[in-house]
């Protein structure tokens, strides 16, 4: 128990299911005593780490090493390591950086507060790594980033193998919730106000394997149409090999499931999906793709692909960049293969050198940047309903541009007309596209075809902000698909 009130602030680094999870520890830490602070003038730091990726190592122990100097003025600021990297790393993070406090896992996140007060207490770190899931993260207290748009986590875990992802031992094994409890919890969202939610599982579809009920993601969409006052559900990502045509289906018939699919590609190349694993091929792949599109032909495709993966040739490499031709990504995430210790990948022979990955990684960033800028370009002149977002775009306030995403998932940075009030964040409008980007659309001077739906969401942030004067709404940031980030909280 707090003697005295202390700020706290979380760092995330990585995917939506992280920022999920932050959205619990911020729970856990108010529901403490604990309040939020001005980042960096906290008393208490949470760092919420990744592993997926050698570059999230390299950021964490470097901000690691920017905590050292103001922990050694003041013995009472704490530092907590939690996450992927800390699952992994474990008593490591405590050698590298002797100064941190509290290192905890992905299985035991409840137990924050407890370490936070023990290691104050005892003057001493406190490392815990536990290797089965003591609580479903769900089920913690929570502190919502956005009042309008709302992150359910419907498993964790992962059951495949992966030889590049390092998930799987960090995260365990698949564990489905109860389509009630998912359910249950979606509802008492909407009742607080949020229209928008994004349907969270390392491969939603597989969703029903632990309690062995086939299609039982198609069907948890379908319940989700039913609920009223959602009007948008998203969700991420789907596997390939998984990917059955009941999720179509549910998609086509469920209004307020959105015309959008993250789907990993990974590579375009047979050979290299074989040694990384992945159970489909490419053409199944671009088969899915075809089949969406037939139901659906506003429907936007997004992916994430890897290059430089142990052994890749030069044609497996075209392979890739065919493949995304084909699959006329609207936004194509892609990274370096880099090694991570323990997995299959990183002991292959045939690793690639840096400077072959580095050039196939520039040309594969522009010919994806060419193919989503031209996807966008048919959205030119097309009227597109915006969720409101809360400074969402980095320049609005240089640019006098509000920010929002489109039903596709699409980023669209538009104007409001002159003589007409700012809709609210969680408000719906309608814009008509005037110019396209690769990453964003333009919906500029928009006198013909603007309007604006004002929305419960909109009444919640309205509501939030004049209970709350002294909260900083710039704080409260969004967080892009699948795009690795840095928020601070």
């Amino acid at each position: 128990m707090l003697t005295q009130t202390r700020s706290y602030e979380v760092r995330t680094y990585g995917c939506q299911m992280n920022s999920h999870d932050s959205e619990r520890l911020s729970g856990l830490l108010e529901d403490a005593g604990y309040l939020p602070g001005v980042p960096g003038e906290t008393d208490v730091v949470v760092f919420n780490t990744c592993a997926v990726r050698e570059n999230a190592d390299n950021k964490l122990y470097g901000n690691l090493g920017t905590m050292l100097a103001k922990k050694e003025a003041n013995p009472n600021f704490q530092i907590a390591v939690g996450g992927c990297l800390a699952q992994k790393d474990r008593d490591t993070i405590i050698k590298k950086a002797p100064w941190v406090d509290v290192v905890f896992g992905t299985h035991n996140m409840g137990s924050l507060p407890a370490l936070l007060e023990r290691a104050r207490h005892n003057r001493e770190a406190q490392v815990e790594i536990i290797e089965a899931l003591e609580t479903f993260p769900s089920n913690l207290p929570t502190k919502r980033d956005s009042v309008y748009a709302g992150l359910v986590s419907i498993s964790v875990g992962c059951n495949n193998s992966c030889t590049f992802c390092i998930v799987p031992q960090l995260r365990g094994k698949e564990k489905d919730r109860r389509p009630g409890e998912i359910l249950s919890e979606i509802k008492a969202l909407v009742e607080d106000g949020v229209i928008e939610i994004t349907l969270l599982g390392q491969n939603v579809n597989t969703y029903g394997v632990e309690f062995g009920e086939r299609g039982a993601f198609a069907k948890l969409l379908r319940a989700c149409g039913e609920i009223d006052g959602l009007e948008r559900v998203r969700f991420m990502s789907p596997h390939p090999a998984a990917f059955t045509d009941d999720v179509i289906d549910a998609m086509v018939e469920t209004p307020n499931v959105m015309p959008h699919l993250h789907m990993p590609l990974q590579s375009g190349s047979n050979e290299v999906l074989k040694n990384m694993k992945r159970s489909y091929r490419s053409d199944k792949y671009l088969g899915i793709l075809d089949r969406v599109r037939k139901a659906i032909p506003d429907a936007a495709i997004t992916t994430d692909i890897i290059v430089g993966f142990p052994g890749e040739t030069e044609q497996d490499f075209q392979d890739t960049m065919r493949v995304a031709t084909e699959s006329a990504f609207s936004m194509a995430y892609t990274y370096q293969y880099s090694i991570r210790p323990g997995t299959p990948a990183g002991e292959m022979a045939n690793q690639i050198p840096k400077e072959v990955v580095q050039d196939r990684y520039e040309r594969l960033i522009t010919h994806v940047n060419e193919i989503a800028w031209q996807e966008n370009k048919k959205q030119l002149g097309k009227s597109v309903e915006v969720l409101v977002a809360n400074h969402e775009g980095r320049k609005d306030s240089q640019t006098q541009r509000l920010t929002g995403r489109a039903r596709d998932n699409r980023l669209v940075h538009f104007e409001t007309p002159a003589g007409h009030t700012d809709p609210r964040p969680g408000d719906l409008v309608t814009v008509t596209v005037t110019d396209a980007k690769p990453y964003f659309l333009f919906a500029d001077q928009p006198a013909a075809g603007y309007s604006v739906r004002p929305t419960r969401a909109g009444d919640a942030f309205e509501r939030g902000s004049a209970s709350s004067c002294a909260t900083d709404s710039a704080s409260v940031s969004s967080v892009n698909l699948g795009l690795p980030t840095l928020r601070v909280k």
